[in-house]
Formats: structure tokens, sequence, C-alpha cells
């Protein structure tokens, strides 16, 4: 879509990716906020349940713009070839700052109580979602070629599935039991009909162009420091979509749970964080996975593991009912070392 930029100078070019990146997120964050509003807007006139709106539109709005940076690799490398590099960095390293960065930012503001239900039922699903990712990840490449790590069009299939199957799982048991979930208030627009579909027509537009401009930042930053450093280009790709991307498609989760904690609300900013991450696994990745196969190096294990090692943690942490600013202060600390410890493999390794 942006080919004509790489005829460009040198460093015409470098500042064409560093905008277009800034430009990309800042799209993203404020399309997918027109997008959800619109499209609880639309929910709210055509008689939808406010239930079903919180436990699925407002829910999936926080994971807009990784879907759509995700989607926008998959389809890019569908089309030239190569490996979705972006794409699953962005989903592993989204979950992993949306627990050691965004949740600790918000313990770190005031503690999060985290109720029996989120104990019992919620944080066990992610476990299980994060452990089922990482045993795709790991054991499953494509056609028997060895050191290609994959998420393939099955195992993006199957995530699928059981996102569907988490959707109609988390209905029933909002209407079985009412008091016992903690479902977002959602506040429905007072829209017009012609005004609310204008604004998702606008919103969709924008999230797409965002996920272009995402993807063709990242790529192309990655690409020019893996050119001037001579490192691996893929690696180079996979720690952009670990950091860079991944903070910035958190931005949503951020900025929800840090308000969230200012107000009190410190439940919602916890439910927040392990919403997102499943969708992330489930929806995101699985809707990209489908669309082309996510491929990429040996160094996913890792990453892979740091997600599952993340979500563990946090879970033993919260285990006792609560999240102090100690345990703030560790995950917070947890996440600058693994941000350290990817410059120097990268710096080290070069692959």
């Amino acid at each position: 879509m942006f080919d004509f930029v790489y005829h460009w100078p040198l460093w015409a070019q470098v500042i064409s990716f560093v905008l277009g990146l800034g430009i990309g997120v800042f799209c993203l964050v404020k399309f997918c906020d027109i997008f959800v509003d619109s499209a609880v807007a639309i929910a709210g006139k055509a008689k939808v349940s406010p239930l079903i709106i919180g436990l699925t539109v407002v829910a999936m709005g926080t994971s807009c713009p990784e879907l759509a940076v995700s989607v926008s690799d998959s389809i890019e490398t569908l089309i030239s070839g190569g490996h979705a590099n972006v794409a699953l960095g962005n989903v592993v390293g989204s979950n992993i700052a949306n627990l050691l960065l965004v949740l600790a930012l918000s313990v770190l503001i005031t503690p999060v109580a985290v109720s029996r239900s989120i104990r019992r039922k919620e944080f066990p699903i992610l476990l299980g979602v994060s452990a089922v990712t990482v045993l795709f990840g790991c054991l499953f490449g494509l056609s028997g070629v060895v050191g290609d790590y994959a998420i393939t069009r099955w195992e993006g299939a199957i995530l699928v599935a059981l996102m569907i199957g988490y959707i109609v799982y988390i209905v029933l048991s909002a209407k079985r039991n009412p008091n016992e979930l903690q479902v977002e208030e959602t506040t429905v627009k007072d829209m017009s009909w012609p005004k609310a579909i204008l604004l998702l027509i606008l919103g969709l537009a924008g999230i797409v162009l965002g996920g272009e401009l995402v993807v063709f930042g990242a790529k192309g930053v990655a690409l020019t420091v893996s050119d001037a450093a001579h490192l691996n280009h893929d690696m180079a790709e996979a720690v952009v979509g670990l950091t860079v991307v991944a903070v910035g498609t958190s931005l949503p989760e951020l900025v929800t749970s840090v308000i969230a904690a200012k107000k009190g609300q410190n439940e919602m900013a916890l439910g927040n964080v392990i919403g997102s991450n499943l969708f992330n696994v489930l929806f995101v990745m699985g809707i990209a996975a489908v669309i082309n196969p996510l491929t990429t190096g040996s160094q996913i294990v890792v990453d892979l593991l740091v997600m599952m090692g993340a979500t563990i943690g946090v879970y033993l942490l919260a285990i006792k009912g609560k999240l102090g600013r100690w345990q703030g202060a560790v995950m917070l600390t947890a996440y600058v070392g693994y941000l350290a410890y990817l410059v120097t493999r990268t710096v080290l390794t070069g692959v």
C-alpha cells in the first residue's frame, strides 16, 4: 500500500516509518473509540440487552487495535510472502504488557481487589487458554519444517471456536447469576440512525487505515534497524511487534484500567486486562491465523513461555484476593527485565 516510500532517500523513509507508526497508533485508539460508541448506539436502538453489549461489543473494543494490526500483517504476508512476525509478536507482547505493565500501573495507583469469581473462573480460563496457545505455538509447525514455529489455520479455527464458546458462556453465566459477574456499565450515546451508521463506517475505515500504518511503520523501523545493525529481519520485526507495537496497541487497555483504578473501580481494571488477554489470544490470534498461518522463528518459544509465566505469576500474586502496590512493583520490574532481555537477545544473537 505504501511501496512508493521505499523509493525515497533513506532519511525520508525513516521519518515516514516513525510518523506512520505514531499516526497509526493514534488512529487505532481514536477510531476504535468511535467504532465502539457507534456500535453500542446501534445495538441500543436495535433493543439489544445492555448486558450483551457490555460483554461483547465493549469488551472487544479494547482489543480492536491488536485485531487491526494482526489482521493487516496477516493479509500483507499472505500477499507478499514471509513471516507474520508483527502479528504474532503483537498478540504475545500485548498480553505480556497488559499483565506486567497495564495492570502493574493500575495497582500502583490503588490496590486492586480480586473477587472470588475472577480467582475461580476467569483467571483459570485465561490460564487454560494461555497453555493451549503455548502448546500450539511450540509443538505444531508447517509441513514439518525444522525451526518453523507457527499458529496454523486449523489452530486458529480452534481458537475462534473457543472464543465463540467463551462468549456464550459469559452471557449465560451473567443471565443466570447477574450479581456474580462484574460487567462494565455501558453508556449508550444518543445518536440518530444515519449518524450511528456513518460513524460506524468511519470508525471501521479509520481502524483499517490505522492497522495498515502501524504495520507499515513497524516493519519499516524493524528493517531499517536490522539492516543498520546487520540483524536478522524476522527477529527485528518480532522484537518491534513485542515491544513498540504491543505497547501502542495496549493503550486502550492502559487508559481504561488506569481511569478505572483512579475512580476506585479497581475490579474493572483487572477484569479489563483478563478479558482483553482472552480476546487477544482467541479472537485476534485466531482470526489472523485463519487468514494466514502466523509463522516465526524459535525465539517465539521464550516469548510464549514468558506470557504463560506472567499469567501464572499474576494469578499467584492475586490468589489471596488482593493486588497491592508491592505486587505492582514486582510486575513492573518483571516487565522491565523482559524488555532488557529482548534487547540483549537481539543485539547478541541477531537472530
